[in-house]
C-alpha cells in the first residue's frame, strides 16, 4: 500500500466536541448508576479515556482485546479473544466502547459473549460507524461518534499497523495525487 498523504475527516476539535456530547447523553441514560466501562484494546483507549472525563454519573472499567485484523486493511472475519476482562459482569450496567465498527463481525461475537455473562444491560458505544461495510446485521449501536465513508481511518487510537494511533486527529491516506497523474 502506497501511504504518502494522510487527510484530516475528522478533526481534533470535533472529535472532543461529540465525545463531550456523547458523555452528556450516556450521564443522562445511566443518571442514579454505575456505568461499566469494557474498553475494547487498542484502539478504543483515546475514546474511552475521554469520554469517562464527560459521564457525571460513578463509572468503572475494564479492558478487553479482540482481533480480526491481524495487520490488514480489511476485517478477516475471523475473531479471535487475546485478553478477557479481568472483573465479572454479572448485573453490571456495561457499556462496550469501541473504536470503529465496520464489519461488525467482532462486535457481533463480542456482544453474545458478554451477554452470556448476565450483565443487568448491555450497550454499545462506538467513536467511528462504518455501515457501508456491514456484513453482520445484529449489531445495534446504542451510542455512535460519527458516520463514516468506507476508508480507511486512523488516528486517536486507530492505526495501521501498529502506527498512527497518536495522531490527535482522524484521518485517511490518499497516494500521492502528484504522482497518480
Amino acid at each position: 500500500m502506497d501511504f504518502n498523504t494522510v487527510h484530516t475527516l475528522i478533526s481534533e476539535e470535533e472529535l472532543y466536541q461529540r465525545i463531550k456530547e456523547l458523555g452528556e447523553q450516556i450521564s443522562r441514560d445511566y443518571e442514579g448508576k454505575v456505568v461499566h466501562l469494557v474498553g475494547i484494546l487498542k484502539g478504543s483507549v483515546f475514546f474511552l479515556c475521554e469520554l469517562a472525563k464527560h459521564i457525571t454519573c460513578q463509572v468503572t472499567m475494564d479492558f478487553m482485546s479482540v482481533s480480526s485484523y491481524q495487520n490488514a486493511t480489511k476485517s478477516s472475519g475471523v475473531v479471535r479473544l487475546v485478553k478477557d476482562l479481568d472483573e465479572p459482569l454479572e448485573g453490571k450496567d456495561v457499556l462496550v466502547v469501541e473504536d470503529i465498527i465496520d464489519s461488525g463481525h467482532t462486535l457481533s461475537y463480542l456482544l453474545e459473549l458478554l451477554g452470556r455473562r448476565n450483565p443487568n444491560s448491555l450497550k454499545l458505544s462506538t467513536l467511528l460507524d462504518k455501515p457501508d461495510r456491514r456484513v453482520v446485521e445484529n449489531v445495534n449501536v446504542d451510542y455512535v461518534g460519527f458516520v463514516i465513508p468506507d476508508e480507511f481511518v486512523v488516528g486517536f487510537g486507530l492505526d495501521f499497523q501498529q502506527e498512527y494511533r497518536n495522531l490527535p486527529y482522524i484521518g485517511y491516506f490518499k497516494a500521492d495525487e502528484e504522482q497518480a497523474e
